[in-house]
């Protein structure tokens, strides 16, 4: 990913030099692991000779796979080098014990989802912090009047509070398909060539995966198996589709032909270099363009899993880029909603115009019931309530003057709903006699868990 884009702390876990440091990490414990068991030889002292000495430096690495084209390779023997550099000529080098019994694979899987589980942590953490600030929301625009809108058409009264809480419910599903993502991934392998421990002793796995806070795989090939990195890459791409509903829900309220609410806009900002006077929802907009990348790189870890019998590396170019492209690009677009939505602007009289825009044709559906309630057939009532409808939408629609649709239903004497009913019927919070039921609800959520 670019480094716009790209947080430091999920950057850094992306980086050679923390995949170089667990590979150390896993490599030492290894070594740890055998001298425990006293088996093949390395004792203890040699063990912790090992973990005193174990370095790397990144460009040394580098430079060495220059010429052996394998990172792997690469990589052990400047670690081994650092080991043995103060041994004399002519005695053992502790380093013969490093990698012993070892694949690529056993390193770089027990490697990758080490890393994954660290960027995973991150976006828990963003979740929680996003879906925590739409809760809050949600009670501060509690009694907010807005339009609902279905298929994008004026529907019914409800409150801007339910769409924060909408999303802080959204949020917490997520929240919860994160944390199993975690632990579907937390898995290591340290198992051989083909997964039978030919020449390196389970007990050496068990040790590495409890030390760093994994689950030795039951039974991997050479690999651990791809649907463990697929369904993370789901999980990602269901969350991104989440962040990107908040986002185009927010861009359509910005809309000026709607002006609901804004995005903020941080001082000295420009909007249009060409049109002075615009405040485009910009950074949404990357929250979008940003979505799907992480759902498109979903279909890679999907793609992944079908790999050659017990093991190809056609997956590891491509987790390579996708896996850290899409952890980053969402990393980066909880960043951007935290800011947003904690700082949302609302525009409540703009939201009360709207309601009224079409001239009381929201409340249609309260009035289809009272004219039932009379004893009328609802294809009676539902006649008369629509010809009425769309003979002032009409009205709406070419910018006529006009009567109300209350004021036409009152002239229709079809209509025989009561006036008093009318009133009723015509106040927005009729519609919302039980929201305290939704907001009940949304109380009991928590994100801390």
């Amino acid at each position: 990913m670019i480094d716009r884009y790209t947080r430091p702390e999920m950057g850094h876990i992306f980086s050679l030099e923390n995949k170089y440091a667990i590979w150390q990490e896993i490599e030492v414990l290894a070594c740890e692991a055998h001298a425990e068991m006293g088996k093949i030889g390395i004792t203890k002292e040699e063990a912790a000779y090992i973990r005193e000495h174990a370095s790397f430096n990144k460009e040394e690495v580098d430079a060495i796979e220059a010429v052996t084209n394998h990172d792997v390779i690469a990589f052990l023997t400047n670690m081994g080098e650092y080991i043995d550099k103060d041994i004399p000529e002519g005695e053992p080098k502790p380093s013969r014990w490093v990698h012993y019994g070892m694949t690529s694979s056993d390193l770089g899987d027990t490697a990758l989802c080490y890393q994954l589980v660290q960027a995973t942590d991150i976006l828990i953490d963003d979740c929680r912090k996003l879906g925590e600030i739409c809760k809050r929301r949600a009670f501060e625009e509690r009694d907010t009047l807005c339009v609902g809108r279905t298929h994008g058409i004026h529907a019914e009264p409800m409150t801007f509070g339910m769409k924060f809480g909408s999303w802080a419910w959204e949020l917490r599903r997520d929240l919860d398909r994160l944390i199993d993502a975690r632990a579907n991934v937390a898995f290591g392998a340290i198992s051989g060539a083909v997964g039978t421990y030919s020449s390196i002793d389970p007990f050496v796995e068990e040790y590495v995966c409890e030390h760093l806070g994994l689950v030795h795989d039951p039974l991997s090939t050479q690999v651990i198996s791809r649907d463990h990195h697929a369904y993370l890459a789901g999980v990602l791409a269901t969350t991104a589709a989440t962040c990107e509903r908040i986002a185009t829900e927010i861009r359509n309220l910005q809309k000026t032909d709607t002006l609901e609410a804004e995005e903020p806009f941080k001082k000295g900002q420009k909007g249009s270099s060409a049109m002075p006077h615009k405040r485009n929802p910009i950074t949404l907009e990357k929250v979008c363009g940003l979505s799907r990348v992480v759902k498109a790189n979903a279909q890679v870890a999907f793609d992944n899993v079908a790999l050659w019998h017990e093991r190809d590396i056609s997956h590891s170019s491509a987790e390579r880029v996708a896996q850290a492209d899409s952890f980053i690009a969402l990393d980066h677009m909880f960043q951007c909603l935290i800011r947003i939505v904690d700082g949302l602007i609302l525009y409540p009289e703009q939201m009360k115009a709207n309601l009224y825009k079409t001239r009381g044709l929201i409340f249609s559906s309260k009035v289809l019931l009272a004219l039932v309630d009379t004893g009328i057939t609802r294809e009676e009532a539902y006649a008369i309530v629509q010809e009425n409808a769309m003979a002032t939408w009409r009205e709406v629609q070419q910018c006529q003057a006009g009567t109300t649709f209350r004021e036409k239903l009152e002239a229709d004497p079809r209509c025989t709903v009561p006036s008093e009913k009318l009133d009723e019927i015509f106040d927005p919070w009729d519609f919302l006699t039980r929201i305290d039921r939704v907001f009940d609800r949304l109380e009991e959520l928590d994100f801390s868990a």
